[in-house]
């Protein structure tokens, strides 16, 4: 039987599983079909898929990530030391792609009132966002879960800061059939407790405006270095001055005090500012 097998070719050896590469040197081998081969992943190796994806907005952060940008079909978990301050600077370029197609984005529990005229500047508007007030863990939880089992929102935005991972599982498992991106955002504390996550990134605020981003967890080798992403919230590029733009050249640089001059504490370095110029609009996302 095996015989036969053998020469029918229905069964190849484990050597002739080879990818088309290493197949070149070995006339015996067998080669994979070509959707085998691209689904095909080795550990060292960054993993990818077959399923859609939206570029990050950042060359360098897409380069990084296995898919080359934030992934469809499984869930995305985002930590930071604090809400409301990187969200949308960090996935609002991806967004803008999202809603080109005519899908919507849905927000689950934000802790903050969306700011319209920031999210106009990333190319989002009212009739594309979809706010649910949320306050409730359970609450949360039970909404990103019926958003994911209908697959009615281009993506999902979800800010869970209290989640187990017995719930999260859950959550991936639906996604699986989810056909746009879903982010989890958590508190930067969850990285050390258990996540089936495919995909984990840190976000954190540093000097010149830019983004830390730190990959916790990814389909590939390890990524111990942060990536760092320049991101000046939408407008703001346009009233800032050269020295608020860069203020590590002044912080590397202080005056000089005379010797007589009282002892004073530093200041701390600049508070983030809103992303976006102009007053919240009252009257904005009222669903």
């Amino acid at each position: 039987m095996s015989s036969q097998l053998a020469e029918v070719g229905a069964w190849p050896s484990p050597a002739g599983l080879l990818s088309p590469s290493q197949n070149a040197g070995r006339p015996d081998a067998v080669p994979l079909p070509p959707t085998v081969a691209e689904a095909l992943w080795r550990g060292d190796s960054l993993g990818r898929s077959c399923n859609s994806r939206w570029s990050s907005g950042f060359p360098a952060l897409d380069a990084e990530l296995p898919d080359g940008g934030w992934p469809s079909r499984q869930v995305t978990e985002i930590l930071q030391p604090q809400f409301s301050l990187a969200e949308w600077r960090l996935v609002g370029p991806a967004l803008r792609e999202v809603v080109a197609q005519g899908a919507a984005v849905v927000l689950v529990g934000p802790p903050k009132r969306p700011h319209l005229p920031g999210l106009m500047h990333l190319g989002l508007g009212e009739r594309q966002l979809v706010w649910i007030q949320a306050q409730a863990p359970s609450e949360r939880l039970w909404c990103t879960e019926q958003l994911i089992k209908s697959n009615a929102a281009g993506a999902i935005m979800a800010w869970l800061p209290q989640a187990s991972p017995e719930q999260l599982r859950r959550l991936q498992v639906l996604a699986q059939s989810f056909d746009g991106p879903v982010f989890l955002f958590r508190p930067l504390q969850a990285r050390h407790d258990p996540s089936p996550a495919p995909l984990r990134v840190s976000v954190e605020m540093d000097v010149d405006w830019q983004l830390r981003v730190t990959l916790l967890k990814r389909k590939g080798p390890a990524h111990e270095q942060p990536v760092m992403l320049p991101s000046i919230p939408g407008g703001l590029e346009l009233v800032l001055t050269p020295r608020v733009m860069r203020p590590s050249d002044w912080l590397s640089h202080p005056q000089r005090v005379p010797a007589s001059a009282p002892l004073v504490a530093s200041a701390p370095v600049a508070k983030e500012v809103r992303h976006a110029v102009g007053r919240p609009d009252s009257s904005a996302l009222s669903y």
